[in-house]
């Protein structure tokens, strides 16, 4: 059975200034505490057909593919060339402006898990828990960057400076 998960924070932030990040489908190193490095496949940088590969600390690596844009608004991607044992797995990335100094950043995704039931209870009891996690994280360090200009690297910011971005 399919997965899908989705998380959505709301920040003290422009919504055409996160998406001038965004945007910049190669530069989610300078935000993804996750991702070690990132570098686009092909001439295409930016929009529908852009490719990235992304890589981790651990050594492992994968390739996401924008099926979908949306200008201003968000894309989404497919992922591929993971170790993960997935039969496929997309990703969802949006912003939406609340006002002219806040919007929310929606970050969702589609899986599904091999080996039938057991891969369905892998899925939902292990990745679904990390994904969120990784989320929350991703969305954060787009945030911080944002706002600060200052790449994110491997630990998040202290919770006081996500305090002033995060809105009630």
């Amino acid at each position: 059975m399919k997965q899908h998960i989705e998380k959505a924070m709301t920040f003290n932030l422009s919504a055409s200034a996160v998406w001038k990040i965004l945007d910049d489908f190669g530069g989610i190193e300078h935000y993804a505490p996750t991702i070690q490095s990132s570098s686009i496949i092909g001439e295409t940088h930016t929009g529908l057909g852009a490719q990235r590969q992304c890589r981790f600390a651990d050594g492992s690596s994968l390739i996401e593919t924008i099926i979908e844009y949306n200008d201003g608004e968000g894309y989404r991607m497919e992922l591929s060339d993971y170790s993960f044992p997935l039969k496929y797995m997309y990703s969802d990335i949006s912003v939406i402006p609340l006002s002219d100094t806040s919007c929310e950043i929606t970050m969702s995704t589609d899986f599904l898990v091999k080996a039938g039931p057991l891969g369905w209870l892998l899925g939902h009891f292990v990745m679904r828990p990390i994904m969120k996690g990784a989320f929350e994280k991703v969305m954060s360090g787009l945030a911080c960057y944002t706002a600060s200009g200052e790449v994110i690297g491997d630990a998040l910011p202290t919770d006081n400076t996500l305090e002033r971005l995060t809105a009630a």
